[in-house]
């Protein structure tokens, strides 16, 4: 079933055995090379069994009888015997690497693929650093908890069987006495899980956190030193990172508490059994060889139980990491595309608003009752004071949000029986924010068009008015521009974006502030090129600058959501109403 909070669809919350069987289930494409690595597991086991085996033959026969025959059979199978664990246990380790590694690429591969699927209105309201964390961090403390929880769980539980059956075949009064300190020793290493489990969900919620302060602050370099406010960046990271800090150190405390409780507990049944049994050799009721392998074997139970120990933390850990991994997997798309949506090709040009209302959050309407219709060709532009609603109408337009009531119909059909492929195909979009990748300007030409020949990119180039410029550069078109564009002036990297949008040749173009960052003579090159770029498609331009739009077929004036006013230049002036006043405001001083 699934359920809502706080807008997002997801699906119920799973119990910590549901969310570690669902963990487990990315190990079935590899079960050939578990199996492996568990065959190799019984044969550690077994050797680690063997060698508290043969210590009373040590004592009772070498040490004792001074049987040099027997030393020499002993000592060859040791060597065998350490021979075979250590080449068991290099490749049960390769063999789990490289599960625990392909589990997590997975992992990697599936989150960012869901992340790119899912709907404008969750970025909205995720930070992009607690996405980042989820994949880099959370993914990172799933490994251990999949791969050697797995195979170090049977080795160590088909170990502790071993021993305890030496244990026992030696002598059945002690062991039983043994066995009495395996409930002292199991009820703190649950303790520690529980705890370390709620401390690891700390860490890595303010680790999402400290990712969202060093993306906001390294994307936003230029505006915090402009303002002179990198010291309250730095009290801001410190604040966060010191918070991981004292989570992170509660983790470790647990962490480290739990060995010497455990090796302390250990000491002081192992000095207990250890003066029961003397006793007993001294009395006779026990030789000594039987008592050095029964003493040996109950100390080689530490190490499994120590280990199983720390098997159930990262257990523990991996999965508070998958909670948080699931949450992302098991949310559901706002906006989905129907079963039966229809692929319409490329369409003519012609869209129509009708009595389009949407809201945000649910309670206050950005757009109220908003109808328009773009012929074939026609270039329509959307005015008004910010906030009015004008790039919410052009993210209407290819499905970015979903209209909360009334229909956007693109040619001929209504854009929700449509997919979304096709859909955004046929339209193209210049920004202000001018989104450019650390990749070739070629590339960042041709993104979107992938099959675009050079010569398509250069003429793209050429119509944007950005060839000249891209030619100066080091290597040309394959010069890399670096993040976000950053070694390109404001005004290229608009022009990039202008070509990227020329060389998709989609018949809809939406032009939001698409010349904002322009100077005064890139922006009469640029306009040039839109006019030449424009004939033939139908536009939709959003801009402050009135003087740029004076010659489109129409122009809608918005204010609060709604459409004021509509009409031609002259039209809107002649009726001295809304649009002239905004028009008076920004000429006024001309």
């Amino acid at each position: 079933m699934d359920t809502e909070h706080d807008g997002l669809k997801k699906a119920a919350p799973l119990t910590d055995v549901q969310i570690y069987r669902r963990l487990l289930g990315y190990l079935k494409p590899y079960w050939f090379k578990l199996f492996l690595s568990m065959i190799l597991t019984l044969v550690i086991a077994g050797t680690t069994g063997a060698v508290a085996f043969l210590f009373k033959y040590i004592v009772n026969d070498v040490f004792i009888s001074r049987n040099a025959f027997m030393l020499k059979l002993i000592v060859v199978a040791v060597i065998a015997i350490y021979f075979i664990k250590a080449l068991s246990d290099y490749f049960s380790y390769f063999l789990m690497s490289d599960v625990g590694q392909r589990v997590v690429m997975t992992l990697r591969d599936q989150i960012y693929a869901h992340i790119q699927n899912l709907s404008m209105p969750y970025f909205i309201r995720t930070p992009t650093g607690i996405l980042i964390s989820r994949i880099t961090n959370d993914v990172n403390m799933i490994q251990a908890s999949v791969t050697n929880a797995v195979t170090n769980s049977i080795r160590e539980s088909l170990t502790l069987v071993g021993l305890v059956a030496v244990v026992f075949y030696r002598n059945f009064e002690l062991a039983l006495i043994s066995m009495v300190i395996f409930p002292v020793v199991i009820y703190p290493i649950s303790q520690f899980g529980r705890r370390l489990k709620r401390y690891s969900t700390k860490s890595m919620m303010v680790m999402g956190n400290v990712m969202s302060i060093l993306d906001e602050a390294i994307s936003g370099i230029r505006i915090v030193k402009a303002y002179n406010m990198e010291e309250h960046e730095k009290e801001r990271f410190s604040t966060e990172n010191r918070r991981y800090y004292r989570n992170w150190m509660k983790r470790v405390a647990v962490r480290a508490m739990s060995g010497p409780l455990m090796e302390l507990i250990a000491g002081l049944a192992g000095a207990f059994i250890l003066w029961y049994g003397g006793m007993k050799v001294i009395r006779g009721s026990m030789t000594a060889g039987d008592f050095a392998s029964f003493i040996l074997a109950l100390g080689m139970l530490y190490s499994p139980i120590r280990k199983l120990n720390n098997l159930n933390i990262e257990i523990q850990e991996g999965i508070a990491a998958a909670k948080r991994i699931f949450e992302v997997l098991d949310t559901l798309p706002d906006i989905t595309e129907k079963a039966d949506a229809i692929d319409i090709g490329r369409v003519d040009g012609e869209f129509e608003y009708q009595d389009v209302s949407f809201s945000y959050t649910g309670v206050e309407y950005a757009l109220e009752g908003v109808s328009f219709k773009a012929e074939k060709g026609m270039s329509i532009a959307l005015v008004g004071e910010s906030g009015s609603g004008k790039t919410t109408i052009a993210n209407l337009l290819p499905r970015l949000f979903d209209v909360t009531s009334g229909r956007i119909v693109v040619g001929g059909r209504d854009i929700r029986d449509l997919t979304f492929q096709s859909l955004r195909k046929n339209i193209a979009v210049v920004t202000q924010e001018m989104v450019l990748f650390n990749d070739t300007i070629r590339a960042n030409i041709a993104y979107g068009s992938p099959g675009a020949s050079m010569e398509e990119v250069i003429e793209a180039a050429k119509s944007a008015y950005a060839h000249d410029f891209i030619m100066q550069m080091p290597d040309g078109y394959d010069t890399v521009i670096g993040e976000s564009g950053v070694r390109l002036s404001g005004g290229q990297r608009q022009r990039i974006c202008i070509a990227r949008a020329i060389i998709r040749d989609a018949p809809i173009l939406i032009l939001d502030e698409a010349t904002s960052a322009l100077d005064t003579e890139s922006e009469r090159e640029v306009q040039a090129a839109f006019a030449k770029l424009m004939k033939g498609r139908t536009t939709l331009v959003i801009a402050h600058r009135l003087s740029t739009i004076i010659g489109v077929d129409k122009i809608i004036v918005l204010s609060r959501g709604r459409i004021v006013e509509q009409g031609s230049h002259h039209e809107l002036l002649d009726r001295n109403g809304y649009y002239t006043k905004l028009y008076s405001l920004q000429f006024k001083h001309a």
